[in-house]
């Protein structure tokens, strides 16, 4: 059973680093400067991180194209950040924290979600009091991720482009 287990998750790790390797060929195949394909995917990552759920991508090929970057790289890693979709709960737990620390100065007590209807949630004023903590939140993962983000994946493009 545990051999069967291993081997399972060792064909399921191949899958996923044969996955990945396609999109590293694509990304690194776009016909653009290191500097842009890298910054596109900054900027991909970057707004991965916000809770602007149905804007992401918009948003990422939007600010790519104001920062001449790559739209392509852009689109595709605010898409490979849904990957985490999983975890996104937990991050938006912290994303929050973070950002009523930033708003209020101290982290919050206690939040309790229980108590909220859906007529709540669908009130504009609840933007003030989850959503903009969410957002300011936000920017404390998104800035770092994007800036390691553009600072490997930059020489990962140049050593891509002498290789070929």
């Amino acid at each position: 059973m545990i051999k069967t287990e291993t081997a399972l998750s060792r064909s399921k790790f191949a899958k996923f680093k044969k996955w990945f390797l396609s999109i590293h060929i694509q990304v690194v195949a776009i016909e653009d400067t290191p500097h842009s394909i890298a910054m596109g995917l900054a900027i991909g990552i970057f707004f991965g991180f916000t809770p602007l759920w149905s804007l992401k991508t918009l948003l990422s090929i939007a600010v790519a194209w104001l920062f001449k970057s790559n739209k392509i790289a852009a689109a595709v890693s605010v898409q490979l950040h849904d990957l985490i979709l999983p975890f996104m709960p937990a991050i938006y737990w912290w994303e929050y924290k973070f950002g009523y620390w930033a708003l209020q100065g101290h982290f919050p007590h206690r939040i309790r979600l229980r108590n909220m209807s859906m007529r709540d949630y669908m009130n504009w004023t609840t933007f003030f009091t989850v959503g903009q903590p969410l957002l300011v939140g936000s920017l404390f993962l998104a800035l770092p991720s994007a800036l390691v983000v553009y600072l490997v994946c930059r020489p990962l493009v140049k050593r891509a482009r002498v290789q070929k």
